[in-house]
């Protein structure tokens, strides 16, 4: 990692030290206390790294070892939980990530293929992580008492909600290793129409799905034929669209939807409207990416779709990300070889910092039901 530029403000030595402690002051966090979620410095470069570069800068000295946390989701919690009085020098990045975000189109055809980085990583990684579907998108934990059931719970809330019946045909925006696709026909009796972007995922998925009606296709949501289809469901790939494309998503789901049908669709939402994404998440987890608002959904979706249900529960990804992370610890042995030490880490602050953002309730989960027309009599909200 690039040592910390020095720039106007920023502390030096032991002066960047007690700045450092006055932040972590505002957490009741200790440098080198007892607690859980009390931090341990191996390296001092930690301190002037962090006033240089916020948030950013402390995540990234945690995946070069400059310090530890054991209960690194509850110190994301506290963090995510008050406003830090970072230096000015430490939000340079995020406006300059702001301008590039107003100027650009972050989600092109061609950039949005960088999301291959991530979810071509390997499959073996996210079979060791994820639930025996490999569902990859927060779960419903209101009755389950483990992964697999809260995973079901969620696969079976979507179907419902979009009121499947046999010989229906559905597409699935964004499907992954075909989880949804595979129970939907395999329990609803539906026809499935499942695109992705990922190679790694159409392979797996396509043998997963094997001998069932489902049809998993390499392609992005612009380039869909006309095709028209009974119900739509998109689960946790919006949170690749982009706001900028926002419009352009809700024509391509109105013009797929035939006119009495519903779709439903299932992501992670910020509290307020902002155009930039996660500066850490972007540059090493999911390139490219950005969280809706509330208001950016209705907007986008404005005289295309009529909005029937909103269903928060995103204290549900807290429990979900933590059940991703005693999965990947205790699989990772067999992982190690493959991937290292420094992604091992890279790994835990991605699904624990993210825990921690959900239980502080910094970021949200959604899934948000849409008709053409209104559903004659009213939507009746199943949950």
């Amino acid at each position: 990692m690039q040592s910390a530029i020095a720039l106007p403000g920023v502390a030096r030595g032991s002066r960047a030290r007690e700045r450092f402690q006055e932040l972590l002051a505002a957490l009741d966090v200790r440098i080198d206390g007892t607690r859980p979620f009390d931090i341990r410095v191996h390296d001092e470069k930690l301190f002037r790294e962090a006033l240089a570069r916020g948030l950013h800068g402390i995540l990234d000295a945690y995946v070069e070892g400059w310090w530890d946390c054991e209960r690194l989701d509850e110190l994301a919690a506290r963090a995510r939980s008050v406003d830090l009085n970072l230096p000015i020098a430490g939000r340079l990045s995020l406006l300059w990530r702001h301008l590039v975000a107003r100027l650009l189109n972050r989600q092109t055809r061609r950039r949005s293929l960088a999301v291959r980085r991530h979810y071509d990583l390997g499959n073996d990684l996210f079979r060791a992580m994820l639930d025996k579907r490999m569902v990859y998108s927060g779960a419903y934990w209101s009755e389950a008492t483990d992964l697999d059931q809260a995973q079901e719970a969620k696969l079976d809330l979507v179907c419902r909600k979009v009121a499947l019946q046999p010989g229906m045909r559905v597409l699935d925006i964004g499907c992954g290793w075909g989880s949804f696709a595979k129970w939907a026909a395999e329990r609803y009796g539906v026809t499935v129409v499942g695109i992705t972007l990922s190679q790694n995922q159409l392979e797996l998925g396509r043998g997963l799905c094997a001998g069932l009606p489902v049809e998993l296709r390499l392609q992005d949501y612009r380039d869909l034929p006309r095709e028209t289809f009974d119900a739509l469901v998109s689960i946790g790939m919006f949170e690749h669209v982009g706001y900028k494309n926002y419009r352009a998503f809700g024509q391509v789901a109105r013009r797929c939807l035939r006119a009495d049908g519903l779709f439903l669709l299932q992501t992670i939402g910020r509290k307020a409207s902002g155009v930039g994404s996660d500066p850490w998440i972007s540059e090493n987890i999911f390139p490219n990416s950005m969280l809706p608002s509330a208001r950016q959904v209705t907007a986008g979706f404005e005289g295309l779709l009529l909005l029937e249900d909103w269903h928060s529960f995103g204290a549900d990804y807290d429990k979900t990300l933590m059940a991703w992370w005693a999965n990947f610890k205790a699989n990772w042995p067999g992982l190690r070889e493959k991937y290292g030490e420094r992604f091992y880490r890279m790994w835990r602050c991605y699904l624990l910092t993210c825990a921690g953002s959900f239980r502080a309730r910094d970021i949200q989960l959604w899934q948000i039901v849409f008709s053409q027309r209104g559903v004659p009599g009213g939507y009746r909200s199943i949950r």
